[in-house]
């Protein structure tokens, strides 16, 4: 390689550099509401402070890059008979903590809750997504519980799965695939003692609002499937994150560790 060729390359280097390095001092100076799915998210300040909106700090828009490209990804399955508010309000709490959510069935077909709310999901059991996290819900569990198929389904995800979150009576469902041996969980209230006898290996608590072994989160029936969201939003993006998004939602009820953490 010649002289030449060496300054040229040297050259176009250069003009690739000093625009990104440009930008990229556009971005630093630039003050933005991290993701909260809310209108806020495409408003953008010349200061640092507070969103007016959501009241989240406000992050730099290099740091939202960065947040994108490791946003957290979560999988809601659902199925015929979930619990709307087992399901609706962690996926409330995540959506404002801006993780990415992604809704999965059996199959495409819609899901009725409760026989009343008609869900569409994203995806069916065949062509899914990895997620970071694999969230499961109350209801008519057993249709999920007993089908091979579903259950073949979870585990054969599991070593690409970072963790698992149940609210009430999803955590049969973990159970089922094996996933609560050997662990300290917890269910809805009524489902204490059966959900011993599914999960003899397990250890099942009652009083407690959710159990955090690390990798696998479990809760009790609703309002605890928030707290337990809210929970894990602290571990994953940090205690003002999470209390910023129990202010936007008014969820007057978050108290900080108020369930068992064991992941210490």
């Amino acid at each position: 390689m010649d002289s030449n060729d060496t300054f040229m390359k040297q050259l176009l280097h250069l003009l690739f550099f000093i625009p990104c390095l440009a930008f990229s001092q556009v971005y630093a100076n630039t003050y933005v509401c991290p993701p909260c799915n809310c209108p806020c998210d495409t408003h953008t300040y010349q200061q640092p402070g507070i969103c007016a909106h959501c009241g989240m700090k406000l992050i730099t828009k290099n740091e939202q890059v960065l947040n994108d490209q490791k946003k957290v990804t979560v999988c809601f399955y659902l199925y015929d008979g979930v619990e709307v508010l087992d399901f609706a309000g962690p996926m409330e709490v995540f959506s404002y903590a801006g993780f990415k959510i992604i809704t999965v069935a059996k199959t495409k077909a819609p899901v009725l809750s409760q026989g009343i709310l008609k869900i569409t999901p994203d995806y069916s059991i065949k062509d899914a997504p990895q997620a970071d996290v694999f969230a499961v819900f109350g209801g008519s569990d057993e249709i999920a519980t007993d089908d091979p198929e579903v259950i073949s389904w979870i585990k054969s995800r599991d070593s690409t799965t970072k963790s698992y979150f149940s609210v009430c009576t999803g955590a049969f469902i973990l159970g089922k695939a094996g996933l609560l041996d050997q662990l300290t969980v917890t269910t809805f209230h009524k489902s204490i003692i059966n959900l011993q006898k599914a999960v003899p290996k397990a250890k099942v608590l009652s009083n407690v609002r959710y159990v955090d072994n690390g990798r696998v989160i479990t809760t009790a029936g609703i309002s605890a499937g928030i707290d337990g969201a809210l929970h894990l939003v602290s571990k994953l993006s940090g205690k003002e994150a999470a209390q910023a998004v129990a202010k936007q939602i008014e969820y007057d009820k978050y108290v900080p560790e108020q369930g068992m953490d064991l992941s210490h």
